[in-house]
Formats: C-alpha cells, structure tokens, sequence
C-alpha cells in the first residue's frame, strides 16, 4: 500500500551501529567462558556428547584469532540440537548457554534491543543453569549474573553500551538478561 514501509525498508533504515571484529571476539571470549562454567552440568547427563564443549571451544576459537564462518555457525546449531536432547532442564540451559557463546560471534550491528541477547545470552543461560541445579533458586541465578557482570571486560561494556537496553520478554532468562544488563550499564 502506498506510503507503508516494509520490514526489508525498516531494517534498511535503522540505524547501525559501529563493531570492529576485536569487538566481537571480546563479546564472544566474555559469552564462551560464561557458557564454559556450566558445560559439566550437560555433560552430566549426556557425557558422549560433544556438540555444546565443541560449540564452546569454536566461539573460543574465533575469541582467540580465528574465523567467523560456517564451522562456528554450525557448532551454534548443534548445541542447540543438543538442548533439545538433554535429559533435564539444567542440562538444556547448559548447551543452550553453549549455543549462545558461538553466535555471540554473530552480533549484528543493527540498533535492536534484541541484539543484546547475543551479548548477554550465554550469561543468562548460565545463571539459568546454575539456579535450576540449585532447585530453581533464583538467588543463586541472581549471583550468578552479578559474577557475570564483575568478569565483564570495560570491552564489553563498551560494545552493550551502544546498544538500546534489552527487551522485555523471554521467560526467566529474559529476566536474566536485564538484570545483567541493568547491571553492566550502571
């Protein structure tokens, strides 16, 4: 219809926001040791698979030098995959934090509140992880985001603060995500 706007023209429009590969490699070394903290507990329960430690060790790869390519994007999806092949549901946060430290590689440098998730992600996976072990004690989630938030380098802060703060929504590590990134722009 006359003088409506496509979503194709909307994400044309928006705004981008300025992210050298240093700036992802920081986002992506910050998401993999957030997500490597609680690798053990998929382990845990599925010790023959490898998908989430192999996702993990991919983003590490591309934190440390390497590549941003369809190796890491598919060790993402495997983790993924991997979640939905845990026996609980602390062993799917685990790969699902997994998941989130090698698209962290991924961060768009569109001015969305949704991107804050490929920062914040893996952080709030973990944390989910750590409170479900702890029979879904969110004051141990809640720790768990502060241990996050005092690891953060002025790196990543850096890269969170050009980005709109994250969205609502998103169930408990949605909450996660915003209590961390309240915390990291405070």
């Amino acid at each position: 219809m006359a003088g409506e706007t496509s979503e194709a023209d909307q994400a044309t429009a928006m705004p981008e926001i300025a992210l050298s590969k240093q700036d992802l490699r920081e986002v992506t070394a910050f998401a993999a040791a957030c997500a490597e903290e609680v690798l053990a507990v998929f382990e845990a329960g599925r010790p023959d698979d490898a998908r989430p430690r192999e996702a993990i060790g991919a983003a590490w790869g591309f934190a440390r030098g390497g590549e941003r390519g369809k190796a890491l994007r598919d060790t993402a999806w495997a983790a993924l995959k991997a979640a939905k092949d845990a026996e609980t549901e602390a062993g799917r946060e685990a790969a699902r934090a997994a998941m989130a430290a090698a698209g962290a590689a991924y961060l768009h440098p569109l001015a969305k509140a949704t991107q804050v998730k490929h920062i914040l992600g893996a952080a709030a996976h973990a944390a989910r992880t750590a409170e479900l072990v702890a029979g879904d004690d969110r004051t141990v989630g809640a720790e768990r985001v502060e241990r996050a938030a005092r690891h953060a380098t002025p790196a990543v802060v850096d890269v969170l603060g050009r980005f709109p703060a994250a969205p609502g929504g998103g169930g408990r590590v949605g909450e996660l995500i915003r209590l961390l990134d309240v915390g990291l722009r405070s």
